[in-house]
């Protein structure tokens, strides 16, 4: 700025700055003639501001602007309140939210952005550097295209400003206190910003992107995922990667978890027995089924280690999903050169947050709510047959529970040991998925126990179980045919838990 013989206006504190770093300023109350006034809320909403920021480069408008006594301001530099910073500070009160709203810097941000063919706007201080270069390439000007890119980036600036303060103040209600962090906004303001191009989406000739939408956690979030070594992530990487990350979440609070997603379902999943190791996991959540599991994603609970980077790499995967790995595991998973990896630090983190929006389109519309959460699992379930499960069932209800809230409905899921040998999914009949799941598990289902993402319409589904070797069952109940399910239950002696809560996923 003082090569360029820039003339500095500024507001107090930014001026104070700038005067340490040996630029000279005027103060805008100087400037303009009023003081800043009610705790600094007004400074710079002042005529001989905004004149000199919206004058067009019209002999009228320049005649004009001599008239009052008013500058051409030709460049303008604002940093918004950091209202988005402090809503997402442990403790933040309303009041300091509030007091965060910036008035006069996005009026500012606006004026020069719709003035753009005369004047530059600069909202990122990552673009100080840039606008060094071009004034100085430039003969002290800025390019018409400059100035278009630096509006376009302000606008899109002031909306996600505003639309983060939208957001946040739907949040209360109108006597002023807060409603359930579940609660559905009554407009939805969706601002994300480009995190990356896709080489394409579903298919090939489909171009994709993926945004990291603002306000969310980026350490806790797939766009903030380190890859680690790999091919560019695929739109079906993206929502495979998805999947298994929500599934391994569920997961983790029964024991160190690995999960294998395919086409956005399940194909394995184990938590751990008393001391097992990661890689012992790992291929009990594969051999659920291996075949499906070929070029499947896999996410895990914890730091992969060198043995487990081992097992990974004996089938070959599009995608590993961790919170970290070790450099031996790193030296062993860089022999696969294109197999992508993720590291997540807080791939866990998310656990107990406010359950995120899940928005999908549909023609003319968007359909919203929140992620889906397992309130009930098989241990506070309600027992509803002559036998109760046992403990070791339990934990194996619990496993098929979780893991079934992850697979296409109808959704049946078949676990032992911790782990699912078992899954059918995607179909149009429940008997049908069972019939699925059994087939898959063939005779490992003896002993093992079963979940239905719905209630069944019909016993044929419990009769179906029983021949496989089922010896426990959680669903949600809720049919008008539950009795004649629970009687199918206690005539093959298998213990039935109803949770109450049904987990569709379409």
């Amino acid at each position: 700025m003082i090569d360029a013989q820039v003339e500095v206006l500024s507001t107090g504190g930014t001026g104070k700055a700038l005067v340490g770093h040996g630029v000279e300023v005027v103060k805008v109350s100087d400037y303009t003639g009023a003081p800043e006034i009610l705790d600094g809320r007004v400074k710079t909403l002042h005529p001989r501001i905004h004149g000199g920021i919206l004058a067009l480069p019209t002999p009228a408008h320049d005649a004009e602007l001599k008239l009052h006594g008013i500058a051409a301001i030709d460049l303008v530099v604002v940093n918004l309140y950091p209202f988005g910073d402090v809503i997402r500070k442990p403790g933040s009160s309303f009041d300091q939210a509030i007091e965060n709203i910036d008035i006069g810097g996005p009026t500012m941000v606006r004026a020069a952005a719709k003035n753009w063919q005369r004047v530059a706007v600069i909202v990122d201080p990552e673009d100080y550097a840039l606008l060094g270069e071009a004034l100085r390439d430039n003969g002290n000007r800025l390019p018409e295209s400059l100035r278009r890119h630096l509006a376009r980036k302000a606008f899109v600036h002031t909306a996600t400003y505003d639309a983060t303060i939208a957001n946040y103040l739907q949040g209360y209600d109108d006597s002023g206190l807060a409603r359930s962090p579940r609660h559905l906004p009554e407009h939805l303001f969706v601002v994300g910003e480009a995190a990356g191009a896709l080489r394409y989406g579903e298919n090939p000739h489909q171009e994709a992107a993926i945004f990291h939408v603002a306000g969310e956690d980026a350490a806790t979030s797939l766009p903030g995922a380190n890859q680690l070594q790999g091919k560019p992530l695929s739109y079906n990487n993206l929502l495979d990667a998805d999947g298994a990350l929500a599934l391994v979440r569920d997961l983790a609070p029964l024991g160190t978890a690995a999960a294998v997603l395919k086409h956005v379902s399940p194909c394995g999943a184990a938590v751990s027995a008393s001391g097992e190791a990661l890689t012992d996991v790992f291929a009990r959540a594969r051999a659920c089924d291996p075949e499906s599991a070929f070029g499947g994603i896999v996410a895990l609970s914890e730091e992969v280690d060198e043995g487990t980077a081992g097992e990974l790499v004996s089938t070959f995967l599009e995608v590993i999903i961790a919170p970290a790995y070790s450099e031996a595991a790193r030296k062993v998973l860089r022999k696969k050169k294109n197999l992508r990896v993720l590291e997540m630090p807080g791939l866990l983190s998310a656990a107990g947050m406010v359950p995120p929006l899940r928005l999908r389109s549909i023609a003319g519309g968007i359909l919203a709510q929140r992620e889906d959460v397992i309130e009930v699992g098989a241990a506070a379930a309600k027992v509803v047959s002559e036998r109760a499960p046992t403990e070791a069932e339990l934990l194996d209800l619990e496993v098929a529970w979780r893991v079934g809230k992850a697979v296409r409905s109808n959704a049946i899921v078949i676990a032992k040991g911790g782990a699912s040998i078992g899954i059918g999914g995607g179909q149009t009949s429940r008997v049908e998925a069972v019939r699925q799941a059994t087939r898959r598990s063939g005779e490992r289902a003896a002993g093992a126990v079963l979940a239905s993402d719905a209630f069944f319409p019909f016993r044929d589904s419990i009769d179906q179980a029983a021949a496989a070797g089922i010896t426990a069952i959680i669903q949600p109940g809720g049919s008008i045919r539950d009795a004649e399910s629970i009687a199918a239950a206690d005539e093959h002696g298998i213990a039935m838990v109803f949770t109450g809560e049904r987990h569709f996923r379409h």
